[in-house]
């Protein structure tokens, strides 16, 4: 048995889902795919994949070792690259996680960029709001932004963005600007929920509890929400940039002392950092700005 190929099979088949487009993608037959990760489970003495006749999924062993076959598959991949190619040309697959709303407007376009920049790179990027484990699902990078829970994955900070309070120029025409954040409890509030937590704001150390006719636990709902003049929205920046620059928000209590969420992008620790997750990191860094380039567009820097 050749046993990176047999690794390499048996990566396929999880990522794939399926023997036969493995198959396809190793340009090997099914049955020689099959047997490769038949001799893999001989040489490891565990099952990994269960199969039936409808669908296969990975066994417990299996989830464990496919994470660490992908690092190993990875590290071997960039070593090719940069002995074949030298250090300026990346390739290999890079897969990224992040927040929907965010990761549509300021990570979206910077990754085509990036893979413009480096044409034999592949990259799957995944936008969901849920917090994903690298390791089990395989990630070589999150993009988070706010508190990060204590973990085993390395967080860098790349930027920040505050929390805005704003509203309809409809909303206070009818309500009413507040001038002081006491005021915010006689205002219709609207919430960015998820789970348990939501309904108190936070404004640094204080936390001011309000209400309000809607909560959701995405923020384009809220901004929209905000738009139409149902209450007052406390978002961070990225989401109402636009809104504000176009007039259909108005921004309130900018004198207040600002509420920062820190963007950070975290991945695996390792004794070695992949070159591709290194230079995708600076090129998000770079992009963005500390201020980031959306506050710098409303003076906010």
């Amino acid at each position: 048995m050749q046993l990176l190929d047999a690794i390499t099979a048996f990566i396929r088949v999880a990522e794939q889902g399926s023997y036969t487009r493995a198959a396809e993608a190793l340009d090997l037959s099914r049955t020689r795919v099959s047997r490769q990760v038949m001799e893999l489970e001989e040489h490891l003495g565990v099952r990994l994949i269960q199969r039936t006749t409808r669908r296969l999924h990975l066994t417990e062993a299996g989830e464990v070792y496919l994470a660490r076959a992908q690092g190993i598959l990875q590290a071997l991949e960039e070593a090719e690259a940069e002995v074949g190619r030298g250090t300026t040309e990346l390739s290999g697959r890079l897969r990224v996680n992040g927040p929907m709303s965010f990761g549509t407007r300021h990570l979206a376009p910077l990754v085509a960029r990036f893979m413009v920049e480096h044409p034999e790179l592949e990259v799957r990027l995944d936008l969901n709001d849920r917090r994903v484990d690298l390791l089990e699902e395989g990630y070589d990078l999150a993009i988070r932004i706010g508190s990060l829970p204590d973990s085993s994955l390395v967080a860098r900070r790349l930027t920040r963005c505050r929390l805005l309070l704003c509203a309809s120029p409809g909303y206070l025409d009818m309500h009413g600007e507040p001038h002081r954040l006491e005021d915010l409890e006689h205002h219709r509030c609207l919430h960015y929920r998820t789970g348990s937590s939501g309904g108190d704001w936070q404004f640094g150390g204080r936390q001011l509890p309000t209400r309000g006719p809607l909560e959701s636990n995405n923020g384009d709902v809220l901004t929209l929400a905000a738009e139409a003049g149902l209450g007052i929205a406390q978002q961070p920046s990225f989401l109402v940039t636009e809104s504000i620059r176009c007039g259909r928000l108005v921004p309130l209590l900018t004198r207040e002392s600002p509420v920062f969420l820190d963007v950070h992008g975290l991945y695996p620790a390792r004794s070695h950092l992949p070159v591709k997750v290194e230079r995708f990191l600076d090129r998000l860094a770079e992009a963005w700005g500390d201020p980031p380039s959306w506050e710098r567009e409303l003076g906010l820097a």
